[in-house]
């Protein structure tokens, strides 16, 4: 479950109506360490047009925000294993354009330095700082 300001976000409607995607911080609770990054809350499919027509129909689909656990191999391995209870999923801020959450989350990891802090498992920030070389 993701929480945000102490609230428990359970479904798409708990979010602002015209919010894209979210930050968010993984805090595994045993050990301590955390990760940052970003979810978009849809996707955009483009399909070929039925039979008979001509025109592409186009998608939209609710992501898998629910269970998502972040891009981290750590944490991934972790929740694959069956141990996602020993995580908190805290949503930081909404963010309402593709631009805006791109920048948020940069913003945030720049803000609490995980590049530099051994609790934190980001190994780079937008491909292109990396952990041990700032």
């Amino acid at each position: 479950m993701w929480i945000h300001k102490n609230k428990p976000i359970d479904s798409i409607e708990d979010m602002p109506k015209d919010a894209i995607g979210f930050v968010y911080e993984i805090t595994n609770t045993e050990d301590g360490t955390k990760y940052i990054g970003k979810k978009i809350l849809t996707s955009h499919r483009t399909l070929p047009p039925l039979k008979g027509k001509k025109r592409k129909r186009k998608v939209i689909k609710e992501s898998n925000w629910k269970t998502y656990y972040g891009s981290n191999d750590v944490i991934k391995d972790l929740v694959k294993s069956g141990k996602s209870d020993i995580f908190d999923r805290e949503i930081l801020e909404y963010a309402y354009s593709k631009v805006q959450l791109t920048y948020l989350e940069t913003k945030y990891q720049f803000l609490r330095e995980v590049l530099e802090k051994d609790e934190y498992l980001n190994i780079n920030i937008l491909g292109k700082f990396f952990k041990g070389k700032v």
